[in-house]
């Protein structure tokens, strides 16, 4: 059975445990300029035109860069096959919605060990919105003060204009554009 992308396997199981197992190699490739970015790219699905954003984003990551992804969202892209850095796939799954808590772990263990905080990693959330229980997640990683993420394709009911304008200025939140601007955006 393939994959939305034609792909034939999907490697799964990156949950905390597993990456902090891996913490080393991981903090070893960033000092030494092998991984250079990390995307969470993560949420909902859905059927609406402009999910193809997700493919088309992780697609055109450059090779120095690792995808940590969960929930739905995921289904648009974890086939793909776009290689490893050290032994460590590219593309790793932390599992679902439910498991946005083992995102937060990995990326809160990495801001310790780089002695900084999760807004000074390298480090860019991507996040697909389309049912309600992301508006949880979303609160959540505002209120942990989590910054420049980027959401869509479109936006939640919820934020108005004035809604969007608070974000905008207080958290750093970009609605999508297209892959190539907000990666160039991202990276520069």
């Amino acid at each position: 059975m393939t994959g939305i992308n034609g792909g034939k396997t999907v490697t799964t199981g990156f949950a905390h445990g597993t990456v902090l197992a891996a913490a080393d190699t991981v903090i070893n490739a960033v000092k030494g300029r092998s991984i250079k970015h990390f995307f969470l790219v993560g949420g909902c699905d859905g059927a609406k035109a402009g999910r193809n954003y997700y493919t088309d984003f992780v697609k055109q990551t450059p090779d120095d860069t690792i995808v940590l992804t969960l929930a739905c969202g995921k289904y648009r892209f974890n086939d793909l096959s776009i290689g490893e850095i050290g032994g460590l796939p590219r593309i790793m799954d932390m599992g679902q919605c439910n498991d946005a808590y083992s995102a937060i772990k990995v990326v809160s263990a990495l801001a310790e060990a780089f002695g900084t905080d999760v807004n000074g990693l390298p480090l860019t959330l991507v996040l697909s919105w389309y049912e309600q229980k992301a508006v949880c997640i979303l609160l959540t990683l505002l209120a942990l003060g989590i910054k420049n993420m980027y959401l869509g394709p479109s936006l939640p009911a919820f934020v108005s204009p004035a809604v969007l304008d608070y974000l905008v200025k207080q958290y750093n939140i970009t609605p999508v554009s297209t892959p190539e601007n907000d990666l160039k955006k991202i990276l520069a």
